[in-house]
């Protein structure tokens, strides 16, 4: 009988090297067993301007969908199997809001780069790029922040304020150099009251899925499996982060599990991010060392790209050239702007 995945392998197998399908970690096994690249947002942004396929179809989230267009060649479409799969982070930093509290910034006297998280809209990319910022992933966030205090000025650093506060943990940013920005609707909430002088700003946004895990839930792992190690995602609260053994990006902790089942054979991993990713490497490494996940989270989100949408969006490619990404024209170049100066900064 004539499967999803059998209809999709022949449409692979008819494009051949007109198409290359990219899948985010966080997607589950089924789409997964498709993609011919996979990687976090980062490795993704990298291999985009190395593809030479005319098609690409990314298995991920819109702003995703978004960076790999900007970032494609003359000629080249990027295809969503789900173009209303969106990032719930992204959503709180509306760009009519973000633009509002620069120009405030501004008005100030604060001489301020803006560091964009990936997980925000075009629009967002495209006013970072405009004032001189940058974009930066969970992977290299350490490395841009640095990068953008080296520009001799102030940050802020938007919209994940707990990515924020585990990086300047890191680099050595103490509290009292850091303030979450008080926002509403409107922009800056009594500006004249906050410590905007500070040398890193934080805007108040959060991943919904990480920001689920909470210290006790470090406390009950450790309960639960005596001696095991405990790695996190660094958008989890930096209270959560410092009961773990070890923080990083969906790459740091896919080579930790590795690291893991070839050096301490037996051992307990218990990772905390989405649990997709998770529940792959527990396959990947069972009978080598045991691998839980923190606590249940799987990014809604994520899980609207299904193996069924992955081939109407290929049939679409085939009957009719499918319904590419479009980004719009007043955006293109600061949002690419602020996605290849992270590039060229961690190309380096």
């Amino acid at each position: 009988m004539n499967t999803t995945a059998d209809a999709i392998a022949a449409i692979k197998t008819k494009l051949g090297r007109d198409l290359c399908i990219m899948g985010h970690h966080y997607q589950n096994d089924a789409v997964m067993a498709h993609c011919d690249i996979s990687g976090d947002s980062l490795e993704l942004a990298r291999r985009v301007p190395r593809i030479d396929a005319a098609r690409i179809v990314l298995c991920g989230v819109y702003f995703m969908g978004e960076s790999a267009a900007l970032l494609a060649r003359e000629g080249q479409t990027v295809h969503l199997p789900e173009p209303d799969a969106d990032c719930l982070m992204s959503a709180m930093i509306p760009i009519r809001l973000a633009r509002r509290v620069l120009e405030q910034l501004a008005l100030g006297g604060r001489d301020i780069v803006p560091l964009a998280y990936a997980n925000t809209s075009l629009a967002v990319k495209a006013l970072t790029g405009e004032y001189g910022g940058a974009v930066c992933t969970s992977a290299n966030a350490e490395t841009m922040l640095a990068w953008a205090f080296q520009q001799g000025k102030g940050v802020i650093f938007m919209p994940d304020k707990n990515l924020g506060h585990n990086i300047a943990n890191r680099l050595g940013i103490s509290e009292n150099e850091r303030h979450v920005l008080r926002i509403d609707g409107r922009g800056l909430i009594e500006p004249a009251s906050q410590p905007l002088d500070r040398k890193l700003l934080l805007w108040p946004g959060a991943c919904s899925i990480h920001a689920r895990f909470r210290p006790e839930f470090v406390e009950r792992a450790r309960a639960g499996y005596p001696g095991c190690r405990i790695a996190a995602h660094p958008e989890c609260r930096q209270e959560v982060i410092a009961l773990c053994d070890a923080a990083g990006s969906t790459s740091f902790l896919i080579k930790e599990a590795a690291r893991v089942a070839e050096s301490d054979s037996g051992g307990t991993l218990v990772i905390g991010t989405e649990e997709n990713l998770v529940r792959r490497l527990a396959k990947r490494h069972r009978g080598k060392c045991s691998i839980f996940p923190l606590s249940h989270a799987i990014c809604p989100e994520m899980s609207k790209v299904t193996e069924e949408k992955l081939l109407a969006v290929l049939e679409g490619i085939v009957g009719r050239g499918g319904e590419p990404l479009e980004i719009p024209e007043n955006f293109f170049e600061p949002a690419r702007l602020s996605l290849t100066r992270m590039l060229e900064v961690c190309g380096k």
